[in-house]
């Protein structure tokens, strides 16, 4: 009787014991697919992104058309364009950072264009040891590209009108304060007499794509879990030695 019961016990544990290990791989293996198809997935994104960022620096950089009678930001953002004026005189400085340079003013400008409008103008940056040259009208052809930066949240400071400093580049309210449409062109090219500034253009390297990044931390996470699943089914699956 002693012995029957004993193989009964030892029959119950190892039913147990394997009943356990079922459930621990089988969710383990359900943690993996899940880990491993978000990296799948993120490399899809990648595939996607760079597609996108493909077709908008192709678009970016296309021969420029004349500038729309009424720019818009869903259709024209990012259009090239080329106008020719004359730069008014006036200016609005905004404190901006360059790699490798440091601290920079973005100059952006009134342009009275041939056929009379007035619109801004992106044209570059400046040092900020030159924040107070004088840069009078000139005459100039730009060519760049319609933007409408999304530079303003709420923990974007108010200008410093009376330093002429602004934090970033809100068209509509820089539009109001120059009297211009809210319109801006940032310069790719410019030619004439306005050539004292360093034009900044638009391009892609400011779009974040970061899929990659994603997909290496869910791959590196899956490969954790399945290293974490095997040390574990092997301290439950091996025999344990009696202690007397």
């Amino acid at each position: 009787n002693c012995s029957g019961a004993g193989r009964g016990l030892r029959l119950f544990m190892v039913v147990t014991m394997n009943r356990r290990l079922a459930l621990i791989i089988t969710a383990s293996l359900a943690g993996f697919v899940l880990l491993a198809s978000l990296g799948i997935w993120q490399m899809q994104r990648l595939d996607w992104k760079r597609g996108v960022l493909g077709e908008l620096e192709a678009a970016m950089t296309a021969d420029p058309v004349a500038l729309p009678e009424m720019p818009k930001r869903d259709e024209h953002r990012y259009l090239p364009v080329v106008v020719e004026g004359v730069f008014t005189g006036d200016e609005l400085h905004v404190l901006a950072s360059v790699k490798g340079e440091g601290a920079v003013y973005r100059i952006i400008a009134p342009f009275q264009t041939a056929d009379d409008r007035l619109i801004m103008v992106d044209r570059g940056t400046i040092p900020t040891t030159e924040k107070d040259d004088i840069r009078g009208p000139s005459g100039a052809r730009v060519v760049g590209n319609l933007h409408w930066p999304d530079e303003v949240d709420e923990f974007t400071p108010d200008p410093q009108r009376e330093e002429n400093i602004w934090f970033a580049r809100d068209v509509p309210l820089m539009a109001a304060v120059l009297g211009t449409e809210p319109v801006l062109v940032v310069a790719r090219e410019m030619s004439g007499l306005a050539t004292d500034t360093t034009p900044l253009p638009i391009d892609t390297s400011g779009i974040p794509n970061d899929h990659l990044q994603y997909a290496i931390t869910w791959f590196a996470l899956a490969l954790i879990w399945a290293g974490m699943t095997v040390t574990l089914v092997h301290r439950i699956s091996r025999p344990r030695r009696r202690r007397f």
